[in-house]
């Protein structure tokens, strides 16, 4: 017995050498015609693509639900004029690729992607049709693909050194920021839009006049085409609400008089940032009206400071009519001597994350690169307004030493989310019409937020039996709300929105 288990690995491996090799099934190919190939998609879509600009790639698997392998001998685009592609299977790349093996209840990744060539002629997204085409076995088989493209401007490091109009007839997209010189004037028109790639800023220092004469005839829609929208690069939907795609818009020390209006801020770093960080004088200054900052996240990139829609060092805001939500961080800043003036302002501060900043803050001093600055009282005259937000301790206010320029701070008519304020002492808020901490439910604020109805369209306009609702003072300059809406003449509503009665 001792001898035979020595005898039976001498067979197995006689009869291993000896018998023709066995293939699994599913590595073994197949040249039947029937074998065909199935696709995640029908159709690879493309969001729009700016001319000369590359795409993502696109995902597209090739499913072999055959039982033995098959050969691929062609994978290949038609290559219709309007568009160059590129596809990338088993990490090779090229326009045409053949003998592609997919080994039998298998798939395969195919990534493809677009740049759209430039057609000078058309103003409005063009469409670009092509065939993704795969011959297996003799058989054709093809996957539309589809882009639309769009023609723009490009501004790639660009430096603006004369008095410059930006029209809205075709985008404007932003590589390695722009900067506006001194002594010069940017204008932008009434509906353009500017789009700017990761880590792009637009810098000002000479000035700004966004939108600045657009005055619509009646109310509006938040989609009005005349409003000038600042966005990050990316088209694909899933990037439509991310905060800091791109830098945001930066004005210097020797910025003057710029001005906003009807404009939309979106996913950016920060919104406006006024730089003066040695409190030059004149302070530049920002006016804002008829706005909106959404999906506002932080600084980075060699900054001191956290992100802000507004964030002034050292520079003047006077706002109205402004709607500032989610940012990450604040949503106001001002320190050092800023001078901000908001009337009938909406913030709504809400956010996914667990935010630990207040929405508004306010500091006379400033550290910059480690040294201290002297510090210069802020000024802060709020009147109308809303400050809202999800902030963890629910506490949405922050006036860091406060008790040293009271005199400086001036809230009125107010909705206020804060506790520390609300005690007794010099910057206690219980006076002037403000109306603190209003309990939510079942008189809500707005009509929809994310604690209140989760995955709705957020809507930040006033709820029915709102607290907020005709308990603002009358500004006889503003009769209009962020939509152009006319506001009630003696007991308006708070915030930047009216409320319309159905």
């Amino acid at each position: 017995m001792r001898f035979l288990l020595p005898l039976l690995l001498v067979l197995s491996a006689l009869v291993t050498v000896l018998l023709p090799g066995c293939e699994p099934k599913e590595d073994l190919l197949t040249t039947d015609s029937s074998a065909k190939l199935e696709f995640s998609l029908d159709t690879v879509k493309f969001d729009t693509v700016f001319v000369s600009v590359g795409t993502v790639s696109k995902r597209l698997w090739v499913y072999n639900r055959n039982a033995r392998a098959v050969r691929v001998a062609e994978i290949s685009l038609q290559s219709r004029p309007g568009a160059t592609y590129s596809l990338l299977v088993n990490g090779d790349a090229g326009l045409t690729l053949r003998d592609v093996e997919i080994r039998g209840q298998d798939s395969l990744l195919v990534l493809v992607r677009a740049t759209i060539d430039p057609t000078p002629t058309a103003l409005k997204p063009f469409l670009v049709v092509d065939d993704l085409r795969f011959r297996t076995n003799g058989n054709e088989q093809a996957v539309k693909v589809l882009s639309y493209g769009q023609n723009a401007y490009f501004h790639d490091g660009e430096q603006i050194k004369r008095n410059t109009i930006w029209k809205a007839d075709k985008p404007h997209v932003i590589y390695n920021s722009v900067l506006v010189d001194s002594a010069v004037t940017l204008t932008i028109e009434a509906g353009a839009r500017i789009y700017s790639h990761a880590g792009s800023f637009l810098v000002v220092r000479g000035q700004l006049l966004c939108n600045p004469t657009y005055q619509p005839t009646g109310a509006i829609k938040p989609d009005d085409r005349n409003i000038v929208r600042f966005l990050g690069d990316r088209r694909e939907e899933f990037y439509s609400e991310v905060p800091g795609q791109w830098g945001g818009l930066e004005f210097d020390a020797s910025s003057h008089d710029n001005v906003l209006r009807f404009t939309q801020i979106k996913n950016s770093a920060f919104g406006l940032l006024i730089f003066n960080p040695f409190n030059r004088q004149p302070h530049p200054s920002v006016r804002v009206e008829n706005a909106e900052f959404r999906n506002i996240s932080s600084l980075n990139g060699g900054y001191f400071l956290e992100g802000a829609a507004l964030l002034g060092l050292s520079g003047d805001f006077r706002v109205q009519n402004t709607l500032i939500t989610n940012c990450e961080q604040y949503a106001v800043f001002g320190v050092q001597g800023s001078q901000l003036q908001l009337d009938y302002c909406t913030i709504a501060n809400y956010t996914q994350n667990n935010r630990l900043k207040p929405s508004v803050l306010l500091a006379a001093a400033i550290e910059i690169n480690g040294k201290q600055q002297p510090p210069v009282a802020p000024v802060l005259l709020m009147r109308n307004s809303i400050v809202w937000g999800n902030m963890r301790d629910g506490e949405e206010l922050e006036f860091v030493d406060g008790d040293q320029y009271p005199s400086a701070i001036s809230i009125r008519n107010s909705v206020l989310k804060t506790k520390k304020y609300e005690k007794a002492g010099p910057l206690n808020q219980q006076q002037n019409g403000n109306i603190l901490n209003p309990v939510e439910g079942p008189n809500y604020l707005f009509k929809s937020t994310p604690l209140r109805f989760r995955g709705k369209t957020l809507d930040f306009q006033l709820d029915t039996l709102s607290p907020a609702s005709n308990k603002a003072l009358p500004l006889p300059a503003l009769t209009t709300d962020l939509l152009n809406r006319p506001r009630n003449p003696t007991t308006p509503d708070i915030g930047a929105y009216e409320r319309v009665n159905p």
